[in-house]
């Protein structure tokens, strides 16, 4: 990569992070959510929210712009891949926790309108991003059959099994040690600290037993989202774990901005174990079922790369 072409992605890079940004004012006003939200918010932390606004639009357009550029897809399937890549991880598994957590110190009428502005969003960016990073039409074939995803329906299902056993691990882990461990985040909840890890557990399953097959559910989301991304991916196996776990880590950056809702500081520990949790979980999603195992023992030894190209 020569600099004229480093030069042209820098550009490329920020004229999608102001996109983000415009795509983002228009969904608010839209959708109604920042009625509501500036009706909570001090004027210091509205003026406070642009320079966060932009940062956060960087980060998220630039890995956007990799898992395009990456992408051996173009046009309109690239485009649908993109959206529900961008809508479900940022906005459909984030929210529907927010209904469980949250129901109490959200507005009513809040969370349905965060889902109208994540949905409109997602539609406005990603044929956009498509067009200016010039996947409209496609301009190389790879070679081969794509047949990332093509696995007998046995290995479909051990390897859906350990995936809900892989988040349920990291979702309960990262947050207890992290976010439960800090007083400020129990004392937000109205929770207390039984005193260990199991202990805690032992909790949620004497209390909210259900809570475990709902995130069961999410875990299920999760990997559903990422299907597209490892589908179109054109990389080697720790080039897709890599591109998962930053799409789903990605979007706890938005936790930065100023919440009328929630203190800084549970912000900020959300922020921490999110971001590390998604991270590892899109990870461990990318690069299993990028490969093809025959069995559970082949994780340890062995593995088929599926790769290909055109599909």
């Amino acid at each position: 990569m020569n600099a004229m072409t480093i030069a042209i992605t820098g550009l490329k890079m920020i004229a999608l992070a102001v996109i983000l940004v415009v795509c983002f004012m228009i969904a608010t006003t839209v959708s109604g959510v920042s009625t509501l939200a500036s009706a909570g918010a001090p004027p210091a932390d509205a003026r406070a929210a642009l320079p966060i606004l932009l940062l956060v639009s960087l980060l998220e357009s630039a890995v956007l712009a990799y898992l395009i550029l990456r992408s051996r897809w173009s046009g309109w399937k690239l485009t649908g891949a993109v959206f529900l890549a961008f809508y479900g991880s940022s906005t459909i598994v984030a929210q529907i926790e927010s209904i469980v957590y949250l129901r109490t110190q959200l507005p009513p009428g809040l969370v349905p309108k965060l889902f109208i502005m994540g949905a409109i969003v997602a539609a406005l960016f990603s044929p956009a991003a498509v067009l200016i990073l010039g996947k409209v039409r496609q301009t190389s074939t790879p070679p081969g059959p794509n047949v990332r995803l093509v696995m007998p329906t046995g290995e479909w299902v051990w390897k859906l099994a350990l995936i809900t056993t892989a988040y349920l691990m990291l979702y309960y882990t990262f947050g207890y040690f992290i976010a439960w461990k800090n007083p400020a985040v129990r004392a937000y909840y109205g929770g207390t600290d039984p005193g260990s890890f199991l202990a805690q557990l032992g909790q949620i399953w004497a209390a909210t037993p259900w809570m475990f097959p709902f995130q069961a559910f999410r875990a299920m989301l999760w990997t559903a989202f990422a299907l597209p991304v490892i589908r179109m991916h054109k990389g080697r196996p720790w080039e897709i774990a890599l591109a998962v776990g930053l799409l789903f880590a990605v979007w706890s950056s938005q936790l930065l901005f100023p919440n009328p809702y929630m203190p800084k500081v549970v912000a900020r520990t959300h922020l921490v174990e999110t971001a590390s949790s998604n991270f590892l979980l899109g990870c461990v999603i990318g690069w299993l079922m990028c490969q093809h195992h025959s069995s559970l023992r082949d994780l340890s030894g062995r593995a088929t790369v599926v790769s290909g190209g055109t599909a």
